[in-house]
């Protein structure tokens, strides 16, 4: 039996297994439950390719079938889908993911270790509390701007002034009112304790990280930006070259060219949005101090924000950056 690919189609409990042979058919195409899915893998010759998409729980199974010595590749879902052929069912997604394992030119994705999951996990978890901080600042304003007290732009001043407003008689703050901006407060302190917290076991983590200093050198990279950068790229040598980089996260112009005409619009924003943001908000913060700088990049920085304005030079200097 001489096996071309196993396509698996993940799930929660049940699983669709398709084995693919080298004279391209089909020897079985069937559903496997959770907890008989390695007993299944394990029945297949060692070095056996097996494809699977790039989603949820995919990086821990890619995992588990390295450790039993087969070939793991994870293939971005967009790539899947066109070769899905009929009816959408968990037989023809197996049945499309091994059609599209062998497609030319589709850029795989590598597996993640375990840190750098735990590191898109904290990133993950910071993020909700950082929204959950931001709710309850803007309703701490909207609560006492009904009273008639208006804080000053920003968390800080806010939490600086609130303490103040609460002890102020003055105000018209009702009693209830101001045990409720209490209780907020509280929370918010609670919020940028653990958000805090969290930021040191981020730091603590990709210190451990073999490109963490040298990623840090780069103009822009601060803690943050490099923690998003190791957990959603790693070592960085799937790509060949820093353009393809810069393509996979989304900072290359979209292109409509037919013939000789070749026209390009705006960046792409492919790949992680989490990412290109904090990417950009790097290369911005990097931008503010362009027009102190006499070097040739600083220059250059200078002289296509006078050309195109400031927002697309920002975007051109992290492309220079990661390149």
């Amino acid at each position: 039996m001489d096996i071309k690919v196993v396509g698996i189609d993940l799930a929660k409990n049940v699983f669709q297994v398709c084995v693919c042979l080298v004279d391209h058919s089909i020897k079985s195409n069937q559903k496997v439950r959770r907890n008989k899915l390695l007993d299944k893998v394990r029945q297949f010759p060692q070095g056996t390719l097996i494809a699977m998409e790039a989603c949820g729980t995919s990086h821990y199974w890619g995992r588990k079938f390295k450790e039993l010595g087969f070939d793991v590749q994870l293939i971005p879902a967009q790539h899947v889908k066109p070769f899905v052929s009929s009816q959408k069912n968990d037989a023809n997604d197996a049945l499309a993911i091994c059609e599209a394992a062998f497609r030319p030119n589709i850029h795989k994705v590598p597996i993640k270790t375990v840190d750098q999951q735990d590191i898109k996990s904290l990133r993950c978890v910071r993020a909700r509390l950082v929204q959950n901080r931001t709710a309850t600042v803007n309703q701490i304003r909207s609560l006492a701007g009904e009273s008639g007290v208006i804080f000053s732009a920003g968390r800080i001043k806010l939490q600086a002034s609130l303490i103040d407003a609460l002890e102020d008689g003055s105000n018209d703050l009702s009693y209830t009112l101001r045990s409720l901006l209490k209780s907020l407060y509280d929370d918010l302190c609670a919020l940028n304790y653990r958000i805090e917290q969290i930021e040191r076991d981020i730091k603590a983590l990709c210190q451990n990280q073999p490109r963490y200093e040298a990623l840090l050198s780069i103009p822009g990279f601060g803690p943050l930006v490099t923690a998003s950068f190791i957990s959603e790229i790693g070592s960085g040598l799937q790509f060949k070259n820093g353009r393809q980089l810069s393509a996979w996260c989304g900072l290359v112009p979209t292109q409509s060219s037919s013939g000789s005409k070749i026209r390009l619009g705006s960046i792409t924003k492919n790949g992680s949005a989490d990412l290109r943001v904090l990417l950009i908000h790097g290369a911005r913060a990097v931008g503010r101090f362009a027009n102190k700088r006499q070097d040739k990049l600083g220059q250059w920085f200078n002289a296509l924000a006078v050309r195109q304005g400031k927002h697309k030079a920002v975007v051109a200097r992290l492309c220079c950056l990661i390149r």
